[in-house]
């Protein structure tokens, strides 16, 4: 049963990511659960801002893909280590990394926290010049 948690967040993100369904993720958030990550300036609580949170994560990008290269389980923590790759809504190419700490008590999420670059993110989404940006700057009209 080791890493069941890991995989649960896994399966439910990829659905949101593929499809925009975001019900199975959200099943797997306490009524009282804190969502939030370096970029948003406040906590996300219960599953509504749950449901916010992941609903302006999907909005934010015109497609998007996360691959975890590392899945860190242990007691009631995960740790997971990804790459997101996807496109803006201006068309350039993102790709941003990081880490998100998960605490669950028993089979529901209390605590969602993402770690990342902010401005590389940014940059991406702006204007399409992060230096691992695989689309030129375009130049605004």
């Amino acid at each position: 049963m080791a890493m069941e948690r890991a995989q649960r967040f896994v399966e439910a993100l990829t659905r949101l990511e593929e499809t925009g369904e975001v019900e199975a993720l959200l099943a797997l958030f306490s009524d009282d659960a804190q969502v939030s990550n370096v970029v948003s300036h406040r906590t996300f609580h219960g599953k509504d801002g749950a449901r916010k949170f992941w609903k302006e994560y999907k909005g934010m990008l015109e497609q998007v893909k996360s691959t975890f290269r590392n899945m860190i389980e242990s007691g009631d923590r995960v740790a997971l280590e990804w790459e997101s790759a996807g496109t803006a809504h201006n068309g350039a190419a993102v790709s941003y990394e990081g880490v998100s700490i998960i605490e669950w008590e028993g089979d529901v999420i209390t605590r969602f926290y993402a770690y990342f670059d902010p401005r590389l993110l940014g940059e991406e989404l702006s204007h399409g010049t992060a230096q691992r940006s695989e689309v030129p700057a375009t130049t605004p009209a």
